[in-house]
């Protein structure tokens, strides 16, 4: 496969990923838990994500060690862009009815696009360098 084509596939998997990991596999508590240094709610969803982006990486032709290295740094990431929205959230006292809520997620969700980015771009550089 092209290397063109292969990084379509891998963003469009990164997408799939994070809308599955994001909105369906994320129950009350785990939203709950994510503005809570204490609470495991934040930790098991950037786990999620970080274990659902394993069969991504394999697809962009990666070995079992870089997939976990880039796994492991997605798992902070995501646990630290998320705790950030949710301690913020609440210190601002917002909520899904005001436009700074929204402002908020949409700036989650872009740092969590932009990491898929990176990943992609040291999951292409990773795989040349085999």
């Amino acid at each position: 496969m092209k290397t063109e084509t292969l990084m379509i596939v891998v963003m469009i998997c990164f997408e799939l990923k994070h809308y599955i990991a994001d909105y369906l596999f994320q129950p009350t508590w785990i939203l709950r838990g994510k503005g809570s240094i204490r609470s495991p709610g934040g930790y098991v969803h950037a786990g999620i994500h970080a274990v659902c982006s394993l069969p991504v990486l394999a697809i962009a032709g990666l070995g079992l060690l870089p997939m976990l290295l880039l796994a492991a740094a997605e798992l902070v990431v995501h646990y630290v862009i998320d705790y950030g929205k949710s301690a913020l959230s609440a210190r601002m006292r917002c909520d899904p009815t005001t436009q700074l809520y929204w402002a908020m997620h949409g700036g989650d969700q872009l740092l969590h696009q932009l990491t898929y980015i990176a990943m992609l771009y040291a999951a292409m550089v990773l795989r040349n360098a085999v």
